[in-house]
């Protein structure tokens, strides 16, 4: 269920990011910034099992900040 989630987030953001470039950096770092309380909540773990639970969080929030980018990047890229 989370990764249908943090797909349906990039899906969103990528959209976003294209027709709306300045608009879609708050949505990407709120949801940036969410994704990063919950690894450092799963990285307060013990040893190695906070760095399992934390690792998910980490490249959700690549992933939305990928997304986010290539939105803005493939507008720029449009010739109107």
């Amino acid at each position: 269920m989370l990764i249908a989630a943090i797909i349906a987030v990039c899906v969103v953001l990528a959209v976003l990011a294209f027709f709306v470039p300045r608009l879609s950096r708050h949505p990407e770092r709120g949801t940036q910034r969410s994704l990063g309380a919950g690894a450092r909540a799963g990285g307060k773990a013990p040893g190695f099992l906070g760095k399992l639970l934390s690792k998910p969080f980490h490249s959700s929030s690549r992933a939305v900040g990928r997304s986010g980018s290539a939105g803005r990047r493939s507008r720029g890229r449009m010739p109107f």
